[in-house]
C-alpha cells in the first residue's frame, strides 16, 4: 500500500455546490438558443465534459462563442449564491495537516474562478483552470509536479474526473455531491465511491492515509433504523437521497453504540428533518445485503417504524437528503423508491387494509 501525498481537486461538485447554478445559466443558454429547457434530472444526465462537446450535441450549429457568451450573462448572478459543499472545508483542511499538496483541476472559466475564489479561499498549491479535456492535461500536471501515481488522488464528481485519473495512472475517488449520478460514475469504474468528503475523511484516517489497491467494504451487517413519517392529514414523508440511486425512500440511520432503537429513531428522524414525532410503532426489519441501489456494498439490516408528526410540519432537511416531499401512501408508491421503502410501505398499506 502507498501513502498518500498529493490530491487534485475538481471544483465544481466536489468543493462547492454550483450545480443549481450551472443548470439555470444552461437552460437560460438553451432558451437562448432556440432549444428547451432541461429539467434537474435531464441536465444531470445529459451533461458531460468537455462542454464544448455537450453543446455540440444539445445545440448543433451554434457557436460556442455566443453560448459562452449567453451563458456567463445568466452565470454572473447565479454564481453570487454558490457556497462550499458540507465537508469541503474541513477535508480541505485535513489534506493541509497532513502535510498533503492540493492541486485544483477543473474546467471552470478564469473569470468564473475568481469570482467564487475571491468569497471561497481555498490555499491550493497549484491551480488549473480552464482545462477544457482533463484527460489529456493530467500527465503533464503530474510531471510538473513531480507527482508518483500511486501516492496521488484525483477526486471529482463526473465520468470525465474518473477517465481522467485512468488516463493518469493515479488513484480515483467519485464523490456523489455533484453532477453525475450514482449510475454513471460506477460505469467509469473508479477506485472508490464516498457519499461526500466527511466519508473519504473517515477512510483515510482509518487507513492511516494509505491507499489500499481496493476499499473493502465493513464486514459486520450495519444496523438502521428508519421512519415512515404521517402527518396529520395522514400523508407520508418522502426523501430523496443519492446514495440510493436518487431513489426516493424514508429517513432514518445507524444506531449508536448504547442507544436503544427508539431513541436512535428520534435523533435520525430530528438530524434529517427537524420534525420531532410521537406515535411510534415497530413494523418490520428486513435484510438489505450488498443492494444495487445503495452507493456501496453494505449489508444492513433495518429497523423499520411508523411515527407521526404533529401539526404543521416544517420539513427542513440536512446534507444527506435533496428533496422532501408528502404524499398519499399510494401516491408515494407511484415514485421510483428503494426496494426497501417500497417493501415497507406494501406492508403498511395492507396492514391497514
Amino acid at each position: 500500500m502507498a501513502r498518500l501525498r498529493n490530491v487534485i481537486f475538481d471544483w465544481s461538485g466536489t468543493l462547492v455546490d454550483d450545480l443549481p447554478a450551472v443548470w439555470r445559466a444552461t437552460n437560460f443558454t438553451l432558451t437562448q438558443a432556440g432549444r428547451a429547457a432541461m429539467s434537474l434530472d435531464e441536465f444531470r444526465a445529459e451533461f458531460s465534459l468537455p462542454f464544448d462537446a455537450f453543446y455540440e450535441r444539445v445545440t448543433p450549429g451554434v457557436p460556442l462563442a455566443q453560448l459562452e457568451e449567453w451563458y456567463k450573462e445568466s452565470f454572473a448572478a447565479e454564481q453570487i449564491a454558490i457556497e462550499p459543499l458540507p465537508h469541503a472545508r474541513a477535508f480541505f483542511d485535513f489534506c493541509g495537516q497532513r502535510g498533503l499538496r492540493r492541486m485544483l483541476l477543473s474546467t471552470i472559466h478564469p473569470d468564473h474562478y475568481r469570482v467564487q475564489s475571491s468569497r471561497i479561499a481555498f490555499a491550493f498549491d497549484r491551480e488549473y483552470v480552464r482545462v477544457m479535456d482533463k484527460r489529456a492535461k493530467i500527465g503533464q500536471i503530474l510531471a510538473e509536479n513531480n507527482c508518483v501515481p500511486g501516492e496521488t488522488m484525483f477526486i471529482g464528481d463526473m465520468q470525465h474526473d474518473i477517465e481522467t485519473a485512468k488516463a493518469g495512472g493515479i488513484v480515483s475517488c467519485a464523490v456523489l455531491t455533484g453532477y453525475n449520478a450514482l449510475a454513471q460514475l460506477r460505469a467509469s469504474q473508479p477506485d472508490l465511491i464516498v457519499e461526500h468528503l466527511g466519508e473519504l475523511q473517515m477512510i483515510l484516517e482509518r487507513h492511516a492515509m494509505e491507499l489500499p489497491p481496493h476499499i473493502t467494504p465493513t464486514r459486520l451487517p450495519v444496523v438502521t433504523v428508519g421512519g415512515l413519517i404521517f402527518d396529520d392529514a395522514d400523508r407520508v414523508l418522502m426523501v430523496r437521497t443519492r446514495k440510493w440511486s436518487d431513489r426516493w425512500g424514508i429517513p432514518g440511520g445507524k444506531i449508536q453504540w448504547g442507544e436503544s432503537a427508539e431513541a436512535a429513531l428520534r435523533r435520525e428522524l430530528l438530524e434529517e428533518t427537524a420534525l420531532e414525532v410521537a406515535d411510534i410503532r415497530f413494523v418490520i426489519a428486513q435484510d438489505c445485503v450488498a443492494s444495487p441501489e445503495f452507493y456501496r456494498e453494505e449489508h444492513f439490516v433495518l429497523l423499520n417504524y411508523t411515527c407521526r408528526c404533529a401539526g404543521t410540519p416544517m420539513v427542513r432537511l440536512n446534507d444527506e437528503a435533496q428533496q422532501s416531499q408528502w404524499l398519499w401512501p399510494e401516491a408515494a408508491l407511484a415514485l421510483e423508491l428503494n426496494q426497501p421503502t417500497r417493501i415497507l410501505l406494501e406492508a403498511v398499506l395492507k396492514d391497514r387494509r
